[in-house]
């Protein structure tokens, strides 16, 4: 038993049990007084004061598991709520950290990482920023042991980590080189955040593991009992992937057939009769070729975090239109760092392209790719976003009115990059977001929603042609 005989250390049923009763409560219902003075400061402290005054063990970042006679690891995260009431997670779930110098020696079976994250105890609570962290509300508590698929596929991941480490390139980890566990940046003091490595004298980033925000929503639905019928496997067996190196290879292999025919070629060889002037059509294209049902959302990609994107190429391998992201308000732009920026974090991700190619008046299937940004790459693109907040946070958003009335502003231009630059992605001059700093020029307090692009010439340049 531990020290108050809540719950028995040996048994991870009479942890998890114990664990369940705070369903429905905040921190401060479920620990009583004692926790009013809790101290701990920082942005894991919901860990912390869960760990010391409800579970009664002192916070520590040793190697073992907490529960480490029972083998269990307790980890909190916070969640948002949708519309339809649904729990989705606000971020990545962040495991331990990568020790650079010991982890290329280790095997998967034997890791660190394995020690440590094998069966998880999850503790999801609703994060509310009007609230004290004491009262936010527990939602969703139970644990997690990864299913074979899933397993194959973390395996795979934690392999290629290991292997980029080997080869002396800790420093160019990214999130997207990977599909369902991560290696994400942790530390917030420059000092702090940076290591040694073992086979480069240049230093790395700290990072830890971390499982992506669409591998925690699976297990959310999981432990909510969600309906899960919205979602299609492209792995119905997971001994395929004995087979064969990775699930990129089985994506791949399913369009290597159609290379080469139309779109509309394509749709007749599936039996399919498809509305063309949708929205969905590629996407329902891409979905029949991966035999996923239409309609359904491709679970393997939904919990990578992939991000799917059909290019149309006009003839001289020039995509049609330049790649748009999600909007981005301006308040947020200058509030968040670099590392937590919605900018970095698409940037870090892993994308599946689908390039079709115009002859005519025919679409013409060329290649599919997954590709995730290299770290120079992100580096360049980092100045775009750097000016961005120069410009908004100082006001200085409007260059000139122009006779007709139309704004030029100081945004960063296509020119002035070679990756990616920020223009407008609004319904109309009405659709706009609060400006933090009133223009200097025109007096604005809001401005048109505009969000960050990717270049066609580079994604002709550096994805399609590579």
């Amino acid at each position: 038993m531990n020290k108050e005989g809540n719950f028995d250390i040996n048994s991870p049923n009479s942890i998890i049990e114990f664990a369940k009763l705070l369903k429905d409560q905040s921190l401060r219902q479920a620990c009583g007084k004692e926790i009013e003075e809790h101290g701990y400061k920082g942005k894991g402290n919901f860990g912390q004061i869960l760990e010391k005054f409800y579970f009664g063990y002192e916070p520590n970042s040793d190697a073992e598991p907490d529960f480490k006679e029972a083998g269990i690891e307790l980890k909190s995260s916070p969640l948002k709520t949708l519309k339809n009431g649904e729990f989705r997670s606000k971020e990545r779930l962040v495991l331990n950290i990568i020790n650079y110098l010991e982890v290329h020696n280790e095997d998967f079976e034997t890791s660190s990482f394995w020690k440590k994250n094998a069966h998880l105890l999850l503790v999801f609570y609703l994060h509310d920023r009007d609230l004290d962290l004491l009262d936010y509300i527990i939602k969703l508590v139970d644990d997690w042991q990864y299913p074979d698929e899933d397993l194959k596929i973390i395996k795979q991941d934690w392999e290629l980590i290991n292997q980029k480490i080997k080869d002396g390139k800790a420093h160019e980890l990214s999130e997207g080189d990977t599909f369902y566990l991560g290696a994400c940046t942790k530390g917030s003091t420059a000092l702090k955040s940076f290591r040694d490595q073992p086979f480069n004298k240049e230093q790395a980033k700290q990072r830890a593991y971390s499982l992506k925000q669409g591998y925690v929503n699976h297990i959310i639905a999981n432990i909510a009992q969600e309906e899960t019928a919205v979602y299609g496997k492209i792995i119905e067996q997971p001994e395929i992937l004995e087979k064969v190196r990775s699930i990129e290879e089985i994506v791949i292999l399913k369009f290597h057939s159609f290379y080469g025919k139309s779109a509309e070629q394509i749709e007749k060889e599936l039996g399919l009769e498809l509305n063309q002037k949708a929205k969905s059509y590629f996407a329902n294209l891409t979905n029949a070729i991966l035999g996923i049902e239409l309609g359904k959302k491709i679970e393997e990609f939904e919990k990578a975090d992939i991000q799917v994107k059909t290019i149309r190429l006009k003839e001289n391998n020039l995509p049609k239109e330049d790649i748009s992201f999600p909007t981005f308000e301006y308040q947020e732009l200058i509030e968040t760092d670099w590392e937590d920026s919605d900018f970095k974090n698409i940037l870090e991700s892993k994308f599946f392209f689908v390039f079709y190619q115009f002859e005519g008046e025919n679409l013409i299937l060329r290649k599919v790719k997954f590709w995730n940004m290299p770290y120079s790459d992100i580096l360049e693109a980092k100045n775009v976003w750097e000016e961005m907040v120069k410009t908004v946070s100082k006001g200085h958003i409007v260059k000139e009115v122009t006779n007709k009335g139309v704004r030029k502003t100081f945004f960063p231009k296509k020119t002035e990059n070679r990756i990616s630059h920020v223009r407008p992605h609004a319904r109309n001059s009405e659709d706009t977001y609060d400006l933090p700093v009133a223009d200097t020029l025109t007096g604005l307090t809001e401005y048109t929603k505009h969000c960050f692009w990717l270049n066609a010439s580079y994604v002709k340049d550096e994805i399609y042609l590579k």
